[in-house]
């Protein structure tokens, strides 16, 4: 029995999942310390930037 599904929004909720997963290995916004939406943002941003730049001196 196969189940139907939509391919392309899993792939896509599997990307976001990711994302979280790696945003999550930093402490600030796994434990969410500081209480401000827009401290996390802040923080979202910095991880981001920290990982984009990972890959680019890699490649």
């Amino acid at each position: 029995m196969t189940i139907e599904h939509d391919r392309t929004l899993y792939t896509r909720r599997n990307q976001i999942t990711r994302i979280f997963g790696h945003l999550k290995i930093n402490r600030a916004i796994a434990r969410r310390y500081d209480q401000l939406a827009s401290s996390i943002l802040g923080m979202v941003h910095f991880v981001t930037a920290r990982y984009c730049v990972k890959f680019v001196h890699a490649a």
